[in-house]
């Protein structure tokens, strides 16, 4: 079952004031208080509605929690009976011409809000996430790392062991290192998410690794043979063949970063780019003269 939104409820923005919350509950509650629906059922449900709505909109504290978690995390952390607990609504219903009896919590002589209090249960804080920079040789052989982020309100370090292939997105669990649980739960846990960072060599695309190597125009029609380098400190020797077209790209297979679980690699992807001289000698004209008389 869907977790209800406060503020299409009332019909208000997120960013309405405490003053528009209340005009807007004020003028609600006078349509729809049990007084004037008279045993309507879905008159007094949605009366309901709207006063649980109003009693966490207008509440500053649990306003920020709702609005920090989304509406499923909140109703995780607060029961109906911590959402009604010490709020008073009986001077806006009293103010209305209404007596201020009615009861949300199935208090003796009130009305029952959705079957009655429910128990609350331990909760299990939230989760942290740390983003935490990369750079593609730490993701390629793997590293440790110190990491500082606030847990319990107070600055903690921690070092973590960062496995091979840790590329951006994936996450690493710490267990228990989130939030402290607000019912007596246990805490949530700290996921750590990789970020790859830039890198003057190299770009990568998930585990694949792309490299951009000029050759000359000679190269290109001759073909030749490049080194390579890679994260490994070896060079790979990668056979050019004659013909080569600019931007033409080869794929160097399982040379890209290890992956996070298993043994497979990404590819690694070379693009040559064919290299125009901007000025030719005289000999170099010459001899590019001669090349065109002969039909290339």
């Amino acid at each position: 079952m869907a977790s209800p939104d406060y503020y299409k409820i009332l019909g208000v923005s997120k960013n309405a004031s405490d003053s528009d919350i209340k005009k807007v509950y004020r003028k609600l509650a006078m349509k729809y208080h049990p007084d004037h629906t008279k045993g309507d059922k879905a008159g007094e449900e949605k009366f309901k509605q709207i006063s649980e709505a109003y009693a966490v909109l207008s509440d500053r504290e649990k306003r920020k929690q709702y609005d920090t978690y989304g509406s499923t995390d909140f109703h995780q952390r607060y029961s109906q009976e911590d959402i009604f607990r010490s709020f008073d609504f009986s001077n806006i219903f009293e103010d209305l011409g209404f007596g201020g009896s009615f009861s949300f919590m199935g208090n003796r002589g009130g009305s029952r809000f959705g079957g009655g209090p429910r128990r609350r249960q331990p909760v299990r804080g939230s989760d942290l996430v740390y983003e935490l920079p990369l750079t593609l040789r730490e993701i390629a052989t793997g590293t440790s790392r110190q990491i500082n982020f606030q847990h319990k309100g107070v600055t903690e370090n921690l070092t973590v062991r960062i496995p091979r292939g840790m590329i951006t997105g994936k996450k690493l669990r710490v267990g228990g290192k989130g939030e402290a649980s607000l019912h007596g739960g246990p805490p949530g846990d700290l996921y750590i998410k990789a970020k790859v960072m830039s890198d003057p060599v190299f770009t990568s695309d998930g585990y694949d690794l792309h490299i951009s190597k000029e050759i000359r125009l000679s190269e290109a029609i001759l073909g030749t043979r490049l080194a390579i380098p890679t994260l490994e400190d070896k060079a790979l020797n990668l056979s050019i063949p004659p013909g080569t077209s600019h931007k033409t790209k080869m794929r160097l297979g399982g040379c890209g970063l290890p992956h996070m679980k298993g043994d497979g690699k990404g590819d690694l992807y070379v693009t040559l780019l064919v290299r125009t001289p901007d000025e030719l000698t005289d000999e170099q004209r010459n001899l590019v003269e001669a090349l065109g008389k002969a039909g290339l």
